[in-house]
């Protein structure tokens, strides 16, 4: 059985500290990006190439442009929760990260690298609010 130290303590909260700081962020940007995905997928059903006339959770790209908008903005907000330190905020990052990496899921015959990638920093947000104390001194 391995013994933790303060110091690994420390060096483990410090970096948790720094990733949930990165992790505000990273869900500003990722926010206003789905934003940006959502117009562009609602303004033009058109625009996206989609291969996947047998897949289950299938919707025209208009509706899955309202999602991401809504959810883009419900991300933004929440990013912003985070950045003031408001335990609101953490619970909702953890969340709303949450539903991303479903919607993400959902969203992966569409557009397959990005939603793999957005699942992958969900991930990490989620880690890293999660594991943070904030009254914890570095």
């Amino acid at each position: 059985m391995a013994h933790t130290t303060d110091t690994d303590h420390s060096v483990r909260q410090g970096v948790a500290a720094g990733t949930s700081i990165a992790a505000a962020v990273l869900l500003l940007v990722i926010g206003v990006l789905t934003i940006l995905q959502g117009i562009s997928a609602a303004a033009s059903d058109d625009l996206l190439i989609v291969g996947t006339n047998d897949y289950i959770y299938k919707f025209n790209t208009s509706a899955w442009g309202w999602i991401h908008i809504v959810v883009g903005a419900i991300v933004v907000l929440t990013a912003i929760g985070l950045m003031t330190g408001a335990t609101w905020g953490r619970v909702a990052a953890i969340i709303i990260a949450a539903v991303s990496i479903v919607e993400n899921f959902l969203w992966l015959p569409y557009y397959p690298a990005w939603s793999l990638l957005i699942i992958a920093l969900d991930v990490v947000v989620i880690w890293a609010v999660s594991t943070w104390k904030p009254g914890t001194t570095v």
